[in-house]
């Protein structure tokens, strides 16, 4: 038999995922406490020996693989010129590389801007601005205030190639990596170059600066961010290789305890003919983050955001009672739910969560009046024609009921300018085994399409049947 491992260095726990390579199956699973501000092999040995456990034994490895999220993740801050234009190709590419966004600045950067950005402490800079030949004062400008400043971090250099050199000169303090510009051309994004750089960067140095190469002995390499792996995962299943065939355009919904977190493989272009596009050109692999849809950091705002006799009607709940759970989720973070009450409450926040965050993540469509008359625009993704929507993380997983929570990605009445999907298929990654797929992928794409394609759990097909019919 030959056998993979696959790590995934949590914020809380250290998940192992054993694979046999040549049947494509899941032999055990394996987790233990992460403590990377201490010593990560204390829950790297902690999951080994569940794993053991779990096996009766260990096999030998071919492979060992990691991905990480431990540590705060991969805190990033994009610094572009326009804000909707090379900031938010930078904003994407740093999403897009799996990377934690803690601040995003745009145009000249102020004193206090430098000095917020010192404050965030962030692994990664990306610093953008102006296309290739053109506008090089602002990004040159930006480079010089940030090289004087106390910065700390790798920064890539991703903007007009004709400042580059200049640029990097002015960094002299850092480790600079210089690629091809996030927006060479007005409205053309290449976000792809950025995400690279940003992963070797995320291998060559943040791994070491975090601890994590301490548990080198048990393991190859570590080769990118969690998200990033999802995303990888994601786009093998969706694009399948070298001739397999994948899944087509999916969508992935991933809530968790601080975010909750959408993935999308498809061009999004109108599904409907006549609707122009408009804005920003949409990367065809995209990723999205809300900070503020976390299901234990931030269940007061998830309330917040529906109402209280909203969370608790869904809940089937008094308010009263919510209010209580909710104070309790608040003062402990870590708490998991136990009760019959804090279980109900606990489906009516993902279901929040996931409606707000699929609503956010695909695009709309208006009615603008022009000269020739009223033209209908779309703005952001069409994802309404997507067949394959995918649940995965601790909270789908572990719901008592994931098909209701995934139908929350659904298109609705009550929003008809959302282009969430219409009519997809519901599938239910069980076994947390994107990030594995996409870390398996890099060096096996064969085996991680073929084991994540046999592993999801297709859910709700009577009521896919029954929205055809309707439809």
């Amino acid at each position: 038999m030959t056998a993979a491992l696959l790590i995934d260095f949590g914020s809380t726990y250290t998940k192992l995922r054993a694979i046999d390579l040549d049947r494509r199956r899941v032999l055990g699973s394996g987790q233990g406490p992460s403590t990377v501000t201490s010593d990560i092999m204390v829950g790297m040995k902690a999951a080994l020996a569940d794993l053991e456990r779990r096996l009766g034994g260990l096999p030998r490895f071919k492979y060992r693989l990691a991905s990480s999220s431990a540590a705060g993740g991969l805190r990033m801050v994009t610094v572009g010129l326009v804000r909707e234009l090379t900031a938010e190709a930078a904003r994407r590419a740093a999403l897009g590389a799996g990377a934690r966004l803690v601040g995003a600045f745009a145009y000249r950067l102020t004193h206090a801007d430098v000095d917020d950005i010192v404050a965030l402490a962030p692994d990664i800079l990306l610093l953008a601005g102006g296309t290739d030949g053109g506008n090089s004062e602002v990004l040159l400008a930006n480079a010089a205030a940030l090289g004087l400043s106390k910065l700390a971090c790798p920064v890539v250099v991703a903007g007009n190639r004709n400042a580059a050199d200049e640029a990097v000169a002015l960094l002299a303090k850092s480790a600079v990596t210089v690629c091809a510009n996030v927006m060479p051309e007005f409205n053309v994004l290449d976000v792809e170059p950025a995400r690279a750089a940003i992963r070797r960067v995320f291998i060559e140095r943040i791994v070491h600066a975090k601890g994590i190469d301490r548990a080198q002995a048990e393991l190859d390499q570590v080769l990118m961010p969690t998200p990033a792996a999802v995303l990888e995962g994601a786009r093998l299943l969706a694009d399948g290789w070298s001739g397999a065939s994948g899944l087509g355009p999916l969508l992935v919904v991933d809530p968790g305890g601080a975010t909750t977190d959408v993935h999308s493989i498809a061009d999004g272009n109108p599904s409907v003919a006549g609707v122009i596009p408009q804005g920003l050109p949409e990367p065809r692999v995209k990723r999205t983050v809300e900070g503020d849809l976390g299901m234990r950091h931030n269940a007061a705002t998830i309330v917040e955001s529906v109402g209280l006799e909203g969370i608790a009607a869904d809940a089937n709940l008094a308010a009263e009672t919510v209010a209580q759970l909710l104070g309790k989720i608040t003062r402990d973070v870590e708490h998991l739910p136990q009760s019959s009450d804090e279980i109900a409450l606990d489906q009516a926040l993902v279901c929040a969560a996931v409606r707000q965050a699929v609503t956010r993540h695909c695009g709309t469509v208006s009615t603008v009046h022009t000269a020739s008359g009223p033209v209908t625009v779309q703005q952001g993704k069409d994802l309404s024609a997507l067949d394959i929507v995918i649940g995965t993380g601790g909270a789908l997983v572990h719901s008592r009921d994931p098909g209701a929570v995934l139908r929350r990605t659904l298109a609705s009445a009550d929003d008809p300018l959302s282009l969430r999907p219409r009519n997809p298929r519901l599938m239910l990654d069980r076994q947390y085994l994107l990030y594995a797929c996409g870390l398996l992928g890099s060096v096996e794409p064969q085996v991680a399409l073929e084991l994540g394609l046999a592993h999801l759990e297709p859910i709700d097909n009577e009521i896919r049947h029954e929205r055809s019919r309707i439809a």
